[in-house]
């Protein structure tokens, strides 16, 4: 009797335990905006259990365009969202008061890719590029490459297609001439034996391409799990960067690439673009203001959209490595 009495008294301490554990786990909800590399880092974080490691309990959740994320924060249907310059700027602007805390891409890791046939961007002239929606990062590397090429908007059409892999369904049925993917589906639309007419990576110019953000007011009320939230990003990071078994099953589970080779490729080339430590380039953040029509963004600053304070903070207790 006595040691069935201490049997019981030792599984309600460790369902007391167990509960309070649970209990301390924050509950945040984050946004995923595509089927890219780019958004590693918060992938790898939540397979790795970095969040729970951070007592943070993550609901990632897929909502498939930074406009309609911005809205959900807006909303207080979710904390965070991954989310363009562009798109995040234009909100701020029009009185979101949202903070990038945290930058995935300071380039635009796309790739134009097209036909076999068309050798160069001048040769898309009365062609259909595809891109994911009007206004994303997509569409901004779109319109620099073709203005690269001396085309203007009347010289092509853009046809919006939803997702990443769409555009590449849809090169490959013929339905556009061209689109705009990043890794891993500009891998696999080389390997399908379509050309790369631009790697927009490495031509285009520095500018905030993904990045996480939040609203300002949701910092102010929660401060500790932005922190929070941004340190088990970083880890996600480094970990992608650094642990390549890791992050080729991430890629193969997360972003559904089955092929070793364009998990290789995928891995290869967001090892180098993305941002460790996270910052949101001021660089980058001016890129996208000078590409904003509205006139209020002639008079923005970079500081105005970005919240560095808690990269800032792992910078320095890591000693800026």
């Amino acid at each position: 009797m006595k040691v069935r009495i201490r049997q019981l008294a030792i599984a309600s301490a460790w369902a007391f335990l167990l509960c309070n554990n649970a209990a301390a786990q924050s509950p945040v909800r984050i946004n995923w905006t595509a089927v890219t590399g780019a958004q590693s880092g918060m992938f790898m974080a939540k397979q790795e259990n970095l969040f729970k490691e951070n007592g943070l309990d993550v609901e990632l959740v897929h909502i498939p365009s930074s406009s309609r994320g911005i809205q959900s924060i807006l909303a207080g249907e979710i904390a965070f969202s991954f989310m363009d310059g562009v798109n995040a700027a234009q909100a701020n602007l029009k009185g979101a008061n949202l903070a990038l805390v945290a930058g995935a891409t300071n380039r635009q890791v796309f790739s134009l890719m097209a036909k076999p046939e068309i050798k160069r961007i001048a040769d898309l002239k009365g062609k259909k590029i595809g891109i994911t929606r009007v206004g994303s990062s997509t569409h901004t590397s779109a319109l620099f490459a073709l203005n690269s090429a001396g085309l203007k908007p009347s010289d092509y059409q853009i046809l919006p297609l939803m997702e990443v892999p769409n555009i590449f369904t849809a090169l490959s049925a013929g339905q556009i001439d061209a689109g705009v993917m990043s890794p891993p589906t500009n891998s696999r639309a080389k390997k399908a034996g379509f050309v790369e007419l631009m790697n927009i990576a490495k031509e285009g110019p520095e500018f905030v391409s993904v990045a996480i953000g939040t609203s300002r007011t949701y910092i102010k009320a929660n401060e500790d799990i932005v922190r929070r939230v941004v340190r088990a990003y970083a880890e996600g990071v480094q970990m992608f960067k650094s642990n390549k078994a890791a992050a080729l099953k991430m890629i193969a589970n997360q972003l559904k690439v089955k092929e070793p080779e364009i998990q290789e490729d995928t891995w290869n080339q967001f090892r180098e673009y993305l941002e460790y430590p996270p910052y949101v380039s001021r660089k980058g953040m001016e890129a996208v203001l000078a590409e904003i029509s509205d006139p209020a963004a002639k008079s923005a600053k970079a500081d105005d959209f970005i919240d560095m304070r808690f990269v800032a903070e792992l910078d320095k207790k890591s000693g800026g490595k």
